[in-house]
């Protein structure tokens, strides 16, 4: 017989300590739980984004207690906690300025309570990357449970997505006439269930990104938030999680340098946003995989597109999912990908994905016919981005993936709302627009700004997309020739902090370029004459945040947060 493994609960609750068991228990027995709870059973951790202020999260109160009975079906302790919750919606500047924050919460709610396994619950887009961080630097058994897409949204006929109809607004207003009461309608109609955006966004892009990691139950992602299969695959989850604690099944086991490698494939072919790079590199160095910036070009950008969703393509995440979802992706990607690579129900991919089915070949294309050939990030390099930048060719205009263009120059996001529609601009289709202060110390937190509108002038002209660089990023539900992520940002004396109005910008995509037509001895004058900004904070978290996050290359951690530190529970405090 197998010996039975030493739970980490013990050395709360059934330690050699007397006292330190009595303490703790008697503590616990106030929410009335039986002696069994404490006689070994695995105590396994719900930690939950819900939040009110996370309108795509408001649903996952409920769906902790679904999770909580297949837990206790298992044989294990259900303990729900919560931690900060970020809705890139509401929260200001930016949810990504707290990214870091909530994965220290995270981090330290499982580090410092008796808990054996996690269970994460995770929706709008930095609460995934947020948890799994914070879940990597413990390393204990844990699964992923993603709260799922809203359903499609419908406005007069057409199929609207959320997030997407955002980056329409000032285009409709200026050609369509667009009122107020037309706007007011357009909100009900394109959120019109529980769940995040229903594009392949940030929040499905992470929500992929886990499943083709290994940790979430295999099919479980694609699930809109409504469907009833969401709420099965939650109790399947917390069954499982109880048999992963036994199995001593932690997120190192999984989380191997094959499954970043997937993960990045995956992106590639559903089309995913910018933003994996960011997620995904500093998930990579919490739990200790060497994972560079130009591994998404190597690795990913010769990928084809599969999935034709917006904002690349023109459907939504439920038609997603009635097309078979990721599943069928994964499928027909298998002999692209680390196929032995281990999951969350003990089995490899290959395993996992052989019997899916493909429903509808307009959603999802094959390997023999893609909608796009290379649709992986492109990592661009040059005197303007030394470290790096990217770009997303399939949601870019590919009469743009090769231009040169005068730059027209904006300081910061409050510089460029107040001239980017003075008609008096000397701007036109072919200037290439730039955007500095956006990046990680900058604005700070490395805001969604850089696909910003193009100048009235020209919407009314017909223009439909320009070259935009910045040091920012983008949503994920949006499109356009946006380069981002700058590396070094403008803040810390980058090139881009360099450049002037007027001085000719160069993009090859294709040859992997992007270079400032300025000479070196020019580049070297503006470099000493450049003085830094004043930081924007100086007290609290955002003071930390600005003196300790590392450049977007390296995925915007703090630096003293990179490298996990275990689940130790050798001190005991009291």
């Amino acid at each position: 017989m197998a010996e039975k493994k030493h739970l980490r609960s013990s050395e709360w609750f059934n330690s050699s300590d007397k006292k330190m068991n009595f303490t703790h228990r008697s503590w616990l027995r106030n929410q009335g739980y039986p002696d069994d709870y404490f006689e070994g059973k695995p105590v396994i951790g719900i930690c939950n984004t819900w939040s009110e202020l996370t309108p795509c999260n408001g649903h996952l109160r409920d769906f902790a207690e679904i999770v909580k009975r297949g837990i206790l079906e298992a044989g294990g302790v259900p303990l729900e906690f919560p931690v900060m919750s970020l809705g890139e919606t509401l929260i200001r500047p930016t949810s990504m300025l707290f990214r870091n924050l909530a994965s220290m919460d995270t981090e330290e709610s499982i580090r410092g309570n008796p808990l054996d396994g996690i269970v994460l619950l995770t929706g709008c887009d930095k609460t995934t990357p947020s948890t799994v961080m914070g879940a990597c630097s413990v390393d204990l058994p844990t699964i992923v449970v993603p709260g799922g897409p809203m359903l499609s949204g419908r406005f007069r006929g057409e199929k609207i997505g959320s997030g997407s109809m955002n980056w329409m607004v000032k285009e409709r207003q200026k050609l369509e006439g667009y009122t107020d009461a037309d706007f007011m309608e357009a909100e009900v109609c394109v959120a019109r269930s529980i769940g995040h955006c229903n594009t392949m966004g940030t929040a499905s892009t992470m929500a992929t990104m886990v499943e083709a990691l290994g940790l979430t139950l295999p099919g479980f992602s694609s699930i809109p938030a409504v469907d009833s299969r969401k709420k099965l695959f939650a109790q399947l989850s917390g069954r499982r999680i109880v048999e992963m604690v036994k199995e001593d099944l932690k997120l190192s086991k999984i989380l191997t340098r094959k499954a970043f490698e997937n993960a990045i494939i995956t992106n590639a072919a559903v089309g995913g946003s910018t933003n994996l790079i960011i997620h995904l590199t500093a998930i990579a160095g919490r739990i200790g995989v060497d994972l560079k910036l130009e591994d998404f070009d190597s690795i990913g950008s010769k990928i084809p597109l599969l999935v034709n969703l917006k904002p690349s393509g023109k459907h939504l995440m439920e038609d997603f999912f009635y097309a078979g979802g990721l599943p069928v992706v994964l499928k027909e990607l298998k002999e692209l990908l680390h196929s032995d690579s281990i999951t969350v129900n003990g089995k490899g991919f290959s395993e996992n994905y052989e019997d899916a089915v493909c429903y509808d070949t307009d959603v999802i294309s094959t390997l023999e016919n893609p909608l796009q050939k290379e649709a992986g990030i492109a990592v661009l390099k040059g005197n303007l981005c030394e470290n790096g930048a990217v770009i997303k060719p399939s949601a870019a205009s590919k009469e743009l993936m090769q231009h040169k263009g005068k730059a027209v120059v904006f300081e910061s996001i409050e510089d460029y709302h107040n001239r980017i529609d003075d008609p008096h601009l000397d701007i036109d289709k072919d200037s290439v627009i730039v955007l500095k202060g956006v990046g990680p110390k900058g604005y700070p937190g490395m805001a969604e700004v850089g696909n910003v509108d193009l100048p009235e002038k020209l919407i009314l002209q017909g223009v439909k997309d320009m070259v935009r660089i910045s040091d920012g990023r983008m949503s994920g539900t949006a499109a356009g020739t946006v380069i981002l992520h700058v590396s070094p940002e403008s803040t810390v004396g980058g090139t881009l902090a360099l450049v002037q109005n007027g001085d000719l910008i160069e993009l090859d995509v294709a040859n992997r370029k992007l270079h400032l037509d300025v000479s070196d001895a020019e580049i070297a004058q503006r470099k000493a004459a450049w003085k830094a900004p004043e930081p924007m904070a100086n007290r609290g978290y955002v003071k930390i945040y600005i003196d300790h996050v590392e450049q977007a290359d390296k995925g915007a951690d703090l630096d003293f947060l990179v490298g996990g530190s275990g689940s130790n529970v050798e001190r005991d405090l009291h």
